[in-house]
């Protein structure tokens, strides 16, 4: 068959704009080829947040099975505290003592958060005659991390926060000392710290204020303290600051004298009942308070306004 002469350059640009079409389906179905339909897509997208979600999992809570981590019932913002304890070797963080145990419970707005941290820790080192104290034995924790196992994940829970001890030096001294072992900053560097035993002997002076103490003149429901454990005495200390920090009332006033008449000029004020509670000393403290008495007259020579 020939050509007709007069339709030709139409006939061969239909032809070239044919290839082209034909060239560009064949892409179309390569790239059809190479993508997932859209469930498979969901899925991949499925499966890799599941690693994700997984990968933080295991970063928080797996990183050792022995890290005690539980985690808040209760979402708050604001700043975090952190009642904290340990328990050592004993009492000399710079003659080779360690930490055995930590315990620390999360706080925010004055609400305990659920929210806590409890690691056991083999110190490298017998615990010596410190087992009378915590009852935490050399068999015990011949299994447990090393405080480089564990020392990344604490950092990270506490740093950041405000930590609260009872006699923070102490705990603070250990946890520093520990934490720089590992290459880390002290854990003073990156937190506030509130010592409740300064707090309690300014509140408090001339009377005893260790925990036990405490707990009696606060009237905190008593647990079993056999023997000290981390994670119990950071509960007690939190109830405990609880209720030295919580009883201080502010009375505006204003509001106390907003019952008031303005006839004539004169005032009247309301007559306000509080029922406050009243707080009565040990035998303890009354001893304490008579030698302190007794020892501000030797010292000055004359009695004290409260012995007047």
């Amino acid at each position: 068959m020939s050509l007709d002469p007069e339709n030709s350059d139409t006939n061969q640009t239909s032809i070239e704009a044919n290839k082209v079409m034909t060239e560009e389906i064949a892409k179309t179905d390569d790239l059809s080829s190479e993508m997932p339909n859209s469930e498979n897509a969901v899925d991949q997208i499925e499966n890799i947040e599941d690693i994700q979600n997984s990968n933080r999992s295991n970063t928080v809570s797996n990183t050792h099975p022995q890290i005690v981590i539980t985690p808040a019932t209760l979402q708050l913002q604001g700043p975090k505290q952190f009642i904290l304890d340990t328990e050592t070797t004993g009492f000399y963080y710079q003659d080779s003592d360690r930490i055995v145990e930590v315990g620390a419970i999360e706080m925010v707005n004055r609400k305990l958060t659920g929210s806590s941290i409890h690691i056991y820790i083999n110190p490298e080192k017998p615990v010596g005659d410190s087992e009378a104290i915590h009852g935490i034995t050399d068999e015990f924790l011949k299994d447990k991390p090393k405080y480089a196992e564990i020392a990344q994940v604490l950092f990270d829970y506490l740093k950041n926060s405000e930590i609260i001890a009872h006699n923070a030096s102490f705990d603070m001294n250990f946890l520093d000392m520990e934490f720089k072992r590992t290459g880390l900053p002290a854990l003073s560097e990156v937190c506030e710290v509130t010592d409740t035993l300064a707090m309690a002997k300014s509140k408090h002076p001339g009377q005893k204020n260790s925990l036990d103490a405490l707990v009696r003149r606060y009237e905190i429901p008593q647990r079993d303290r056999t023997f000290h454990g981390a994670l119990l005495d950071a509960e007690i200390l939190a109830d405990v600051y609880l209720a030295m920090t919580g009883g201080q009332v502010s009375f505006d006033m204003d509001a106390i004298s907003a019952h008031t008449e303005h006839g004539q000029g004169n005032v009247i004020r309301q007559k306000l009942e509080l029922d406050l509670p009243v707080i009565a000393p040990s035998n303890e403290e009354l001893e304490a308070h008579e030698n302190w008495v007794k020892q501000y007259q030797e010292k000055y020579g004359e009695a004290c306004i409260f012995a007047k």
